[in-house]
């Protein structure tokens, strides 16, 4: 968006929210760089250029904003909507994987030369990978710096610097203060007894979190997932250690709470939130396309937003998805729950009753198949899917092209198109994976007087595409399926 100058322009000048993410502006003459809904006069048109990436403006000199923050505002949904090079690049380094790997581990978890990613994230967002991970440590180091009494060699590290040198230098050429400066500046917050570390992540509006969170409650496995005090709690698995996390819906944001036993993983940690519970979506674009359907319009109209519930570990939905073949909710539950039980590393929660980390498939690939209550068939399917988690052939991670593997799941016994298309939309994250078998799907489509066999149906919604998805969203909600809203 940032080539077409005219609808920038305009976006700035009426200071619309809707765009913060999809570009950034430059200031001629402040040097300084802000979100398009910055609450500050606009510059006049000729002292303004855009650009797709903080990273990019940062590159060119440019000092983010002090009243905007535009270092804090949503992602751009631009990389949850494609599965091409730099979306799938730009996932991963989201996720930490150039601050853990450089760029050499980078390029060879996309399967491409160094210099090919390199060229081709210069050409799309203006700054290379070293950038675009430089300009994410230092968003993450104001947010250390703001809201936590860590010293600041303790934060340096934990946002990814390899010295204080640079650590400082970064800062004080970003933000044109001084880590001390920052940490004056921010308000004073009461620090926590249990050392948690609340944050705010915003969103584009509208969010409609009864079936996001809905969905997430109901399905929630016993030690790994629970419903506390308004907030849904579950525990994460992260390259340094673990964590748990606490998310609760509030009108103009999302509250996060976070504990993590290493302070490395807040940057992927808050990326995996982020990306479960689909905060980078563009709404407007989703519900616009849909409600062009006449027979979808009255949904979208009555409760615009809505998300897709995704996962925070891929490897984790894709075996939850085979343990809820066929069965109820309840029953897929429990199934996930005797797993954790068995297999899942114990950690310690003082604030509620979460237990376990759900199991990683390195240790489900040597489970017993017999000691699993299920048909035969289907213990086939699960201990063939976490062969192949846990060896590598098969991988969902961030990095995943969705066709290629698409594909790969259906090589895999008892991988029909409803599983392979739910891991499609909650694991890999396909905006436009679309479910005509399931049973809820039907009952809505029969209800609404759309076409309810699997054939006609897809005919039928090639009109919402790329946003099949959310389509699914909104035709689960016509039932009183629990996934459907939040518990009282």
């Amino acid at each position: 968006m940032h080539t077409d100058s005219e609808r920038c322009v305009r976006a700035v000048q009426s200071k619309d929210a809707r765009f913060d993410g999809w570009f950034y502006t430059a200031v001629l003459t402040t040097r300084i760089y802000c979100r398009p809904s910055c609450p500050v006069v606009p510059p006049k048109p000729e002292n303004m250029s855009f650009y797709p990436s903080a990273a990019a403006c940062q590159q060119e000199g440019f000092r983010a904003c002090k009243r905007c923050r535009p270092d804090s505002s949503p992602g751009s949904p631009e990389w949850n909507q494609r599965a091409d090079l730099v979306a799938r690049a730009m996932r991963l380094i989201a996720d930490g994987v150039v601050d853990r790997d450089g760029v050499p581990g980078l390029a060879t978890r996309l399967g491409y030369s160094t210099r090919q990613v390199e060229r081709q994230l210069l050409a799309e967002l203006g700054a290379g990978p070293l950038a675009l991970a430089r300009a994410q440590r230092a968003q993450t180091a104001r947010l250390l710096i703001e809201t936590t009494p860590l010293p600041m060699a303790e934060i340096a590290f934990a946002a990814g610097f390899s010295s204080i040198r640079t650590f400082n230098d970064t800062v004080r050429e970003v933000f044109a203060l001084a880590p001390g400066e920052l940490r004056a500046r921010a308000p004073k917050a009461p620090t926590k007894a249990s050392g948690a570390l609340s944050l705010r992540l915003p969103f584009r509006a509208p969010l409609n979190p009864d079936n996001l969170f809905g969905h997430l409650i109901a399905t929630a496995v016993p030690g790994v997932e629970e419903w506390r005090d308004g907030a849904y709690r579950r525990t994460l698995r992260l390259p340094y250690g673990h964590g748990v996390v606490a998310l609760t819906p509030a009108p103009d944001h999302i509250a996060c709470r976070l504990s993590l036993t290493d302070m490395r993983d807040l940057t992927i940690a808050i990326s995996r939130c982020r990306r479960m519970l689909d905060l980078d979506a563009d709404p407007v674009a989703v519900d616009g396309q849909l409600s062009a359907d006449p027979l979808l319009a009255p949904l979208v109209a009555k409760a615009p937003g809505r998300r897709v519930p995704r996962t925070v570990d891929e490897a984790e939905f894709a075996v939850r998805a085979v343990l809820g073949q066929q069965v109820s909710t309840a029953a897929a539950r429990t199934h996930a729950a005797r797993l954790v039980t068995a297999h899942g590393e114990p950690i310690d929660d003082p604030e509620g009753g979460l237990t376990h980390l759900f199991p990683a498939p390195e240790a489900l690939a040597a489970l017993d198949p017999e000691a699993l209550a299920l048909p035969r068939s289907r213990r086939t399917t699960l201990t063939t899917l976490v062969r192949h988690l846990a060896d590598g052939s098969l991988r969902l991670g961030v990095e995943s092209g969705w066709e290629e593997a698409r594909a790969r799941l259906t090589e895999l016994p008892g991988f029909g198109p409803w599983t392979v298309e739910v891991i499609a939309m909650r694991a890999l994250g396909d905006p436009d994976a679309f479910l005509p078998t399931d049973l809820g799907i039907r009952r809505a489509a029969q209800e609404l007087g759309l076409p309810h066999t699997p054939a006609a149906l897809t005919a039928r919604a090639a009109a919402w595409r790329p946003w099949r998805a959310y389509a699914v969203q909104y035709l689960w909600a016509t039932d009183t399926h629990p996934i459907n809203a939040i518990p009282a």
